[in-house]
């Protein structure tokens, strides 16, 4: 006779996994997804925009100056002539382009030196951490303003200018993370084994405070977005032809007593859109990756 052994009792089904996790905190919460579209139909509209309505953004045509929006002209033409549509559309890809890659690049360098000062603590974090206090001492705008004057602006200089003055926020942030994140078991564990600080940092601390690290990215290249308007609102853009958003709305401001309102208008709510946009983004991936919100979640919604 035999017997059989007894079913395993039904424990219900498996929590989900991180990734499901995060991405199902995402999706319920819609000014998230609202800054998701927004960003998507920007990008859109810079990158593929051309194609649908071609124009010619490197040849003046004084003739159809400050021309109000009309046919052949959607949004009017600047002070040089340029179909602002168009402008709009190229100056967005400038904008864009270097505040993501700077963003990104701020984003790394004081991810890696906030941890580095955070784990290693005693006289290396004390000097890293008064190195950020002294450059945090002084006002972030003046210091672009002083850096792009010594230089001649290109694309990689201007993310290299605002990449240098926005890593300081990211590294006091992940150097309060990797402070808590050091005294866990696992990097116990590990220094036990033998491991050493590069591996801690590398494969420890940064790898969970990734959630810390993608919604600081959104925040800062938000930041970077502005920095872009605002050196070119100051003068200091890339040369003609090229455009950006803040030097659109630095032309355009000087028609602004004339009624020509179409010239800075479009750049500026752009600038807006573009801006809250990222802030979105990054307070529902901030809610998304905050475990401590998940039964919230599930009690009120």
């Amino acid at each position: 006779m035999t017997t059989t052994a007894p079913a395993p009792p039904d424990t219900g089904p498996a929590p989900p996994g991180p990734v499901r996790r995060v991405l199902t905190g995402f999706r319920r919460n819609k000014l998230a997804l609202t800054g998701a579209l927004i960003l998507l139909a920007l990008l859109a509209f810079c990158f593929l925009g051309p194609l649908l309505h071609p124009t010619d953004q490197i040849h003046t045509d004084l003739t159809q100056a400050n021309r109000a929006p009309g046919a052949g002209h959607p949004l009017g033409t600047t002070d040089l002539g340029y179909d602002l549509l168009g402008r709009l559309m190229y100056g967005g890809r400038t904008s864009l382009e270097v505040g993501l890659a700077a963003g990104l690049l701020a984003t790394l360098l004081g991810t890696v030196y906030g941890a580095v000062a955070g784990y290693f603590g005693g006289w290396a974090d004390a000097v890293l951490m008064r190195v950020t206090d002294a450059a945090l001492a002084i006002p972030a705008l003046f210091l672009l303003v002083v850096v792009a004057t010594l230089v001649t602006p290109t694309k990689p200089v201007l993310i290299l200018v605002i990449a240098s003055v926005a890593w300081l926020s990211p590294a006091r942030l992940l150097r309060g993370e990797a402070l808590a994140l050091r005294s866990r078991d696992y990097v116990h564990a590990m220094r036990l084994m033998g491991g050493g600080g590069g591996r801690a940092v590398f494969r420890h601390i940064l790898p969970n405070a990734l959630g810390t690290v993608v919604v600081n990215a959104t925040f800062q290249i938000a930041d970077a977005v502005l920095y872009v308007a605002y050196l070119s609102f100051l003068g200091l853009s890339l040369p003609p032809p090229a455009a950006d958003w803040g030097s659109l709305l630095s032309a355009g401001i000087t028609y602004t007593q004339v009624g020509h309102w179409w010239l800075i208008f479009p750049p500026g709510l752009a600038i807006v859109l573009v801006v809250a946009a990222f802030n979105f983004l990054g307070d529902g991936l901030r809610d998304a990756f905050d475990v401590r919100l998940d039964t919230g979640r599930g009690s009120h919604r």
